[in-house]
């Protein structure tokens, strides 16, 4: 059994609309996590700590940060063989080929990277989950039960079935049938797993009784190839799973620890601000499987007599005196004004330190410069890269608004208040009802 046989496929996922505005000039995988990383270094880490080492990046939506990330951070040396390189969607001389139709559409595109004579097995992965996972455990399960596929799988309480993939196990842990989102207990009646075997496994049961799928599949590379040259499945989830089941022997690998899909803004706000808690349920300091992402030469952080409180703050970042900083995340460079409240916020940074040719021209525009002005207060929010946020600004969704119309300064998805990418906030702006309509 060998690791160094395993390709794996990183899926860099679709438009991501339920992410945007933060995908609106970025794909998902290149949204930024945690201040410093972003999403794509998740699983890229994973494979590299697992020692997989060749893997493709299938990209299509906004791939040019994505790309450029991979190229400046991912870098093996010659004699390792190893490679991240990207498979981007892309117009050919074969008929009915340019745009992937899903994801396993994309897969079936590349289905020529696969061929390679000492390719044995294919690791299928998400782009946009954090978590952390030894791939060659999973290997083990697929090795030892002899199985077609392998698919990671994890406990769930009722109350989360509704969202996810559930699957019925016989007492090997074969997996015989898949309930894609559920939404009644009827339903779920036939899926329920055993607690008593979900013990043996050494997973606290826990009130769990449901497996749910985690997207993460391991195929026999001769049984990817038959699945997907012989029909034209689009969507590994929804379609090649299922089908597997009934023609082929699929493995559940049970996996119990910090997993989240990053899929939607809630679940990206929440994601950030668990990572900045006291007691956190990742931790990203974890010696024996590190997050790696690009080494950037970024003087440390100044902090002038600010009150920092259950936080991340990364590199290059100045928050001058009388800030207070609660449950949050701050992202690279940030500049940060004297008694700024930040609170439950996630802040992505910016890409650039202005130069003083850069503030005189603010200036002669009238706009404030790169940063979060004197006095401003962010509460419940998300403020993207590069914004110009004026003094005594308030940013808060007071009104408890759930969704509203796209708007260049302010918007709300989820609950959740954004700032998008770019914007300008001028000195003493609020989100009156006049300003940001409802969608």
């Amino acid at each position: 059994m060998s690791v160094r046989r395993v390709l794996a496929l990183v899926l860099g996922g679709g438009r991501g609309t339920r992410l945007y505005p933060l995908t609106r000039d970025r794909s998902k995988p290149a949204v930024p996590l945690a201040g410093k990383y972003r999403i794509i270094d998740v699983p890229l880490s994973n494979c590299i700590n697992s020692g997989v080492q060749r893997i493709y990046v299938l990209t299509q939506f906004n791939s040019v940060s994505l790309h450029r990330h991979i190229r400046r951070t991912y870098t093996f040396d010659a004699f390792s063989g190893g490679f991240v390189e990207i498979l981007a969607a892309q117009q050919t001389l074969d008929a009915d080929v340019g745009w992937y139709q899903g994801t396993a559409d994309a897969v079936r595109q590349n289905l020529r990277y696969l061929q390679q004579p000492d390719i044995k097995h294919v690791l299928i992965l998400s782009g946009d989950q954090l978590y952390r996972m030894n791939y060659a455990d999973m290997l083990a399960t697929h090795m030892g039960t002899n199985a077609d596929v392998t698919i990671a799988g994890i406990p769930v309480p009722d109350e989360a079935a509704s969202a996810l993939g559930i699957m019925r196990l016989d007492d090997a842990g074969r997996v015989h049938g898949f309930l894609e989102k559920p939404q009644t207990s009827a339903e779920l009646a036939d899926f329920r797993t055993d607690p008593a075997w979900i013990e043996a496994r050494g997973i606290p049961a826990a009130g769990r009784s449901l497996m749910a799928s985690m997207g993460i599949y391991l195929f026999d590379r001769d049984c990817l190839l038959e699945l997907l040259t012989k029909t034209d499945y689009r969507d590994f989830g929804r379609e090649v799973f299922p089908a597997s089941i009934r023609a082929k022997k699929v493995q559940l690998h049970a996996f119990d620890g910090y997993w989240e899909d990053i899929g939607t803004i809630r679940s990206y706000y929440q994601c950030n601000l668990d990572l900045a808690r006291h007691a956190v349920p990742f931790e990203l300091a974890a010696a024996e499987a590190p997050i790696y992402s690009r080494a950037r030469f970024l003087p440390p952080s100044r902090l002038e007599g600010a009150s920092v409180r259950e936080s991340l703050v990364s590199d290059g970042c100045l928050i001058e005196e009388g800030a207070v900083i609660e449950n949050s995340v701050i992202g690279l460079r940030c500049r940060i004004g004297r008694n700024v409240v930040i609170r439950n916020s996630v802040v992505l940074g910016s890409d650039f330190y202005e130069t003083p040719a850069d503030l005189a021209t603010d200036a002669a525009r009238g706009d404030p410069p790169l940063g979060i002005g004197e006095g401003t207060i962010i509460e419940g929010a998300i403020i993207d890269k590069n914004v110009h946020i004026g003094r005594r600004a308030r940013i808060v969704n007071e009104h408890r608004w759930t969704d509203t119309a796209d708007c260049p300064r302010f918007m709300v998805r989820d609950g959740v208040a954004v700032v998008p990418r770019g914007a300008i906030v001028p000195d003493g702006w609020i989100p009156e009802p006049g300003l940001v309509k409802q969608a």
